[in-house]
């Protein structure tokens, strides 16, 4: 029994540790983030800033002794011409307005082209073409460029699309978002500094108050782009494109060698690669770009799946460049937290399981010594984190209103964020293993309903999920797993994990109760 004990205990205790540094490692995030001035420019980047006004690359007609010809050549324009891409697939709720909202840049119409990526198989090819040629007899310069196979995703569309593509900058906008007028005014002014390789902004939600789904997914994601991109950029460590609402030189794609369809976090991967050619990234976290969050469990588990999966596989592909890199080994050490940021739910989902038998093993490891007092040192993990979060959703540029409302909403849903973050570890575990042991999926786009407010409803949604999946059904026995652990600890009078186990009882029931809610809506 002791060596069973011993063994649980080491397993459960190493998976703690492995969290206990990752949210160290966010402090340190939160520390730079808090630090007064910002250092901005990566550390190995060779290109000194050099302002000047942005060259563009423009496509003109050269007359010659051959007649006229195709070629492009450098001018220095007041302002410089961007190719604003548009990569999308079956988005027959929000094409329309996400054009709308590009049509309205209060940028010159001969200074940006509109390339719409259609790699549609439904009637949002129909909607899409209708809505080009209305904005074309306005006199925008807009195209609608379809592929005949949809080969590599939005990689492969980003990249095909790429001979098309007049600018020397790229904007990219996802379906789900509705960008400023003044987007391409508040970033394309960052290139002046040549180095710059690429300009990332804030994402905000138009639907954020909608349901207890979308509030947690702010939770989390006013944290990324607040604590963790700025903190990342003071601390000259390696940032990342967010996959839009943001602009490319494009330059410094072509320098990295361009998209790649071999992960499902293209936008992470070229990130990383561009960097370990020296450009930077610059973040402005000043600059929102407002977004539909997913409004239903389905989509958002599908999105997660892509962004862990994604994640472990850039992980994979990447590190190796990364530790062969010019970096120092501080900035080699964040960069591997940061692309191993997906793995933490292994480790949560191992910590989880285990703490049931460890639960009743307990007895045996105290009559040999053990102090259950030991366990107390990881709480600097928890207050870490709480750090992080408070600072993200209640001081950072993402809070909305009087701070006592934000105190208040922080207090109330940073529990329930970290009972439905320990639920999903199941569902974010198994896209992890996926990803490092290379099972290839398909890119699964997150279906996007067109909800701005409480008043609208996905209930009726063509792109909505009906199939009940095994690791759904996982989750609902693990929930009662937990439920078990609860009881068993109030038996045995041992309340060491009682609250733990609650909150694993609640996060699993609840992802497995809105999965099953949310499947049987019919479309």
């Amino acid at each position: 029994m002791p060596i069973i004990a011993y063994s649980v205990l080491t397993i459960y205790t190493l998976a703690l540790l492995y969290i206990t540094i990752y949210c160290l490692m966010q402090f340190n995030l939160l520390y730079h983030y808090k630090k007064e001035g910002d250092s901005d420019h990566f550390g190995q980047s060779t290109r000194q800033p050099k302002r000047q006004k942005a060259r563009v690359r423009q496509l003109v007609t050269v007359s010659g002794k051959n007649g006229g010809a195709n070629e492009y050549v450098d001018t220095t324009p007041e302002l410089p011409f961007v190719t604003v891409q548009l990569p999308i697939y079956n988005e027959r709720y929000v094409i329309e307005r996400l054009i709308d909202s590009i049509a309205e840049f209060n940028y010159p119409k001969d200074r940006f082209e509109i390339h719409i990526l259609d790699d549609s198989t439904d009637d949002t090819v129909d909607v899409t073409r209708k809505k080009v040629n209305e904005y074309k007899a306005k006199g925008f310069n807009i195209e609608q460029i379809t592929r005949k196979e949809r080969q590599g995703y939005k990689a492969g569309a980003l990249r095909d699309a790429m001979q098309f593509a007049k600018g020397e900058f790229i904007a990219i906008f996802d379906a789900d978002f509705l960008p400023n007028p003044d987007f391409l005014n508040q970033t394309v002014s960052y290139f002046q500094d040549e180095s710059v390789g690429v300009v990332q902004t804030r994402w905000e939600h138009i639907n954020e108050d909608y349901s207890l789904i979308t509030r947690l997914q702010a939770l989390q994601l006013n944290v990324h782009f607040s604590v963790e991109q700025t903190g990342r950029m003071k601390g000259n460590y390696l940032l990342q494109f967010n996959g839009t609402a943001g602009v490319w030189r494009r330059e410094a794609i072509d320098e990295a060698g361009g998209w790649e369809a071999d992960t499902l976090t293209e936008d992470l991967d070229l990130s990383i690669r561009v960097q370990l050619k020296g450009w930077k990234i610059k973040y402005l976290e000043e600059v929102g770009s407002p977004a539909e969050l997913p409004a239903e469990m389905n989509s958002f588990k599908s999105q997660q799946y892509r962004w862990m999966k994604g994640g472990a596989e850039t992980a994979k592909k990447m590190l190796p460049a990364v530790w062969r890199s010019g970096l120092t080994t501080w900035q080699k050490t964040q960069a591997t937290f940061h692309l191993l940021g997906s793995t933490v739910f292994v480790f949560v989902f191992v910590m989880g399981v285990f703490s049931v038998p460890l639960l009743f093993l307990l007895g045996d490891l105290i009559e040999v010594g053990f102090s259950k007092n030991f366990f107390a040192y990881f709480l600097v993990g928890l207050l870490s984190i709480m750090a992080v979060y408070y600072v993200g959703n209640v001081q950072s540029a993402s809070a909305r209103g009087e701070f006592s409302k934000q105190l208040y909403k922080f207090v109330v849903l940073f529990p329930v964020f970290l009972a439905l973050s320990m639920g999903l570890s199941l569902h974010n575990s198994i896209a992890v293993m996926q990803g490092y042991f290379g099972k290839k999926s398909p890119f699964i786009r997150t279906p996007k309903f067109n909800i701005k407010s409480i008043k609208d409803s996905f209930k009726k949604n063509n792109y909505l999920n009906h199939k009940l999946s095994w690791t759904t059904i996982l989750e609902g026995l693990l929930a009662l797993y937990f439920l078990g652990g609860v009881i068993g600890g109030v038996y045995v009078q041992n309340t060491t994990f009682i609250i733990f186990h609650l909150m694993l009882c609640f996060g699993y029931g609840a992802i497995f109760y809105l999965t099953v809610k949310h499947l049987s809506l019919k479309g």
